[in-house]
């Protein structure tokens, strides 16, 4: 069986109120074309298929307009719940489109989800878990406890209902499992907003063990592979939605799996969507004029960064947002404001990397060993030790 995993659509997100429609249009062509192209028996959407509860219209046209082209021919599609989206809005239309082969899972629940594959005649389970909250878990969780021991119950409490949705599987299915959730071990962004307050709605991977050969992830915007029973990972987001995913590479993941067998996987990289920079200019306001000429990322949107000698006048940042309309933020440098930028940074950075840069600096470059960090912080912690004079031993 071959199954395209996708998520983290956020259908309506805009970007300091530019539109990002377009790019999400040309996102649902390109993914009908990879699941037409590459013949995909099942496609699983992990969630945020919306930005919010209360998408705007034209976004939920476009849904259904994806679900109804991604299934024509009798392809299954699986869509559940994240955290952005309203659950009871993602699955009202599911009594319309349940024949069209659409299973749309808004609340957790305890049944599996079953789906047949036109193609090749095989049977997939999946346990599929929307997103996890404490309200939509309908349980209090929290209590009187602290940060550890509400992961712990949260973990524990997942892991349960994993176990409970992978009851149905069997050697002779294609055994699968999704949620939109939080993994220990999986590297974030800006862009989403946290599901867990303090760290303490996260999930051990040993959570997710419930059998599945393939786990289908959604809420983390970097594609990446998370340690753990079979095969998980996250598929990322089409678009990148913050400018902390400048530079990122975005992508679905094809997967191919037989009945007991071991999966294996392919990142298909996406042309759709307006890359997201950032420019950093030491050479002043002429530096970006030079580069806009250039016509340099023409096509991004921009997070300028300029150190500057002198004020910036509103003339000159009027004259900037017309030259280029993708120039996002504007964030002038001073050499006051860097020299605080500098302390600030310094003041947080460990002790051992203080030295290592102090000796890279007094010896043009060169890197200290590490016995010579390991006896300076000897030093330092034998200094920290001494008693002050006047102190007594």
């Amino acid at each position: 069986m071959r199954i395209l995993h996708t998520g983290d659509w956020h259908l309506g997100r805009t970007l300091e109120g530019r539109s990002r429609q377009k790019e999400q249009e040309q996102f649902i062509d390109e993914l009908v074309e990879i699941a037409d192209f590459h013949k995909v028996d099942l496609i699983m959407m992990a969630g945020d298929v919306y930005d919010s509860v209360n998408p705007p219209a034209a976004s939920e046209q476009l849904f259904y307009e994806a679900a109804a082209r991604l299934t024509s021919g009798g392809r299954p599609l699986v869509v559940i719940a994240g955290n952005h989206d309203q659950p009871e809005r993602v699955s009202s239309v599911s009594p319309l489109v349940l024949r069209q082969g659409i299973t749309l899972v808004g609340l957790p629940t305890s049944e599996p989800v079953t789906v047949h594959a036109v193609r090749t005649g095989e049977i997939a389970k999946i346990a599929a878990l929307p997103y996890p909250s404490e309200a939509r878990l309908g349980e209090l969780l929290a209590g009187d406890s602290g940060e550890e021991e509400l992961r712990l119950a949260y973990s524990a409490r997942v892991g349960k209902l994993m176990q409970l949705l992978g009851r149905e599987f069997t050697p002779q299915t294609v055994n699968l499992a999704m949620s939109h959730i939080y993994v220990l071990g999986g590297v974030e962004s800006d862009s989403e907003r946290p599901i867990q307050v303090g760290g303490a709605y996260t999930v051990d991977p040993s959570a997710l063990a419930c059998g599945a050969q393939y786990t289908a992830l959604g809420h983390l915007h970097r594609a990446q592979r998370v340690k753990g029973e079979g095969m998980i990972r996250y598929s990322g987001s089409p678009l990148a939605y913050s400018f902390s995913e400048a530079g990122q590479a975005k992508s679905v993941t094809l997967i191919d799996v037989a009945p007991g067998g071991e999966p294996t996987f392919e990142e298909i990289y996406l042309r759709c969507g307006r890359p997201l920079v950032r420019w950093s200019s030491t050479g002043g306001l002429q530096e970006v004029y030079n580069w806009l000429d250039e016509g340099r990322d023409a096509s991004a949107f921009i997070d300028l960064e300029i150190r500057l000698s002198e004020a910036m006048s509103m003339n000159d940042i009027q004259r900037l947002r017309k030259s280029r309309e993708g120039i996002i933020h504007i964030r002038p440098i001073y050499p006051q404001m860097e020299m605080e930028l500098e302390q600030t940074a310094r003041s947080r950075m460990p002790v051992q990397e203080l030295f290592r840069k102090f000796y890279q600096r007094q010896t043009g470059g060169a890197e200290p060993e590490d016995s010579l960090i390991e006896l300076f912080l000897q030093l330092t912690e034998e200094e920290r030790r001494q008693p002050e004079e006047g102190e007594e031993n």
